[in-house]
């Protein structure tokens, strides 16, 4: 059995996918879906058992699962940037990880679990996946902080010498119309656009970066999903790996590209950015990813504008999820 945490998400449903797409279906899904509509991303997937979260949480620490457990993929978590509650973050991101990490490194069992590039801050330390620099990174919000403090927590107890880290970059793709204002700008430039002709981006508060101008490191997520699975079935992979494209392109060519997969001239306007954000926004990252490389990873990702139309035209348009 493969567990898969935050299964219903928009990576975790991906990897269950993909396990599908290789004939694996003895998958026990955790997640929790409250009310929002993260349950229809499950509808396509086969999979064996789901369990809430905390259900999950409660039979572990019993021992439910003392056997049978092939691999452990750990991508629940809240994934805000903006969320302010630093006791939910801790327990939910770090407590909970922490706990079935435990649990993985006393059974022998594989895990791969998810960090986050927002580790890495505002940049001035690099994006280098290097296990040993970890101690020098300066989030900026108390999301990327909880996601530190684990990676931290896992290297001082010489787990990351058994378990694989992923410090995704901003990922976007099918399976994301759950995530409210944690959406991508890929699905908000499609929804604005199909409705007014207009994406609204955020001005550049920094004289640096001209606005629309500031780069991040788009990912799509079938790629991500790959880079997972790879780094799941190679033994030698373990500690931090960046999850990235290894490009660092523009805001502006993003619209340009969702502008294109629609058929539609190029209309942006600029607005303000909320004050809250101003002092901790990131304003360049490029994964870095030559440790994954290392390991003979070797295929390339799609372009920026490939990948778009792929999610646009396959998946908005129509109304699909990854499955269908």
């Amino acid at each position: 059995m493969y567990i898969v945490t935050g299964g219903a998400g928009l990576i975790g449903s991906a990897v269950v996918a993909a396990l599908n797409a290789r004939g694996i279906d003895d998958i026990l899904i955790v997640d929790h879906l409250g009310n929002s509509d993260k349950w229809k991303n499950l509808v396509p997937l086969a999979y064996n058992d789901y369990l809430e979260k905390e259900v999950f949480r409660a039979r572990l620490q019993q021992g439910d699962f003392a056997g049978g457990v092939e691999g452990v993929f750990h991508l629940g978590a809240c994934s805000s940037t903006t969320e302010r509650n630093a006791s939910y973050l801790i327990d939910n991101n770090f407590r909970y990880t922490a706990e079935l990490a435990e649990f993985c490194v006393s059974k022998g069992i594989r895990m791969v679990y998810a960090s986050s590039c927002a580790t890495y801050g505002d940049g001035s330390r690099g994006y280098v996946d290097d296990d040993d620099r970890i101690e020098e990174l300066r989030p900026l919000n108390m999301y990327g902080y909880s996601k530190q403090m684990f990676d931290l927590y896992a290297r001082r107890r010489g787990w990351l010498k058994r378990l694989v880290g992923c410090k995704f970059s901003n990922v976007y793709g099918p399976n994301e119309r759950h995530k409210g204002e944690m959406r991508s700008v890929v699905l908000r430039a499609f929804e604005q656009i199909t409705a007014d002709g207009k994406l609204r981006l955020f001005r550049s508060y920094n004289p640096q970066y001209a606005h629309g101008e500031f780069k991040r490191d788009f990912l799509y997520v079938k790629p991500a999903v790959d880079m997972v699975l790879y780094l799941f079935g190679n033994s030698r992979a373990c500690g931090l790996y960046n999850i990235g494209s290894g490009r660092a392109e523009t805001w502006n060519a993003l619209g340009r590209a969702v502008f294109s997969a629609l058929g539609r001239e190029v209309n942006i306007e600029y607005i303000e950015m909320p004050e809250h954000l101003r002092d901790r926004y990131q304003y360049y990252t490029k994964a870095e990813r030559g440790k994954l490389f290392g390991l003979g990873y070797d295929k390339a990702v799609p372009s920026l504008e490939e990948s778009i139309r792929d999610y646009v035209v396959n998946y908005l348009l129509p109304g699909k999820y990854l499955g269908d």
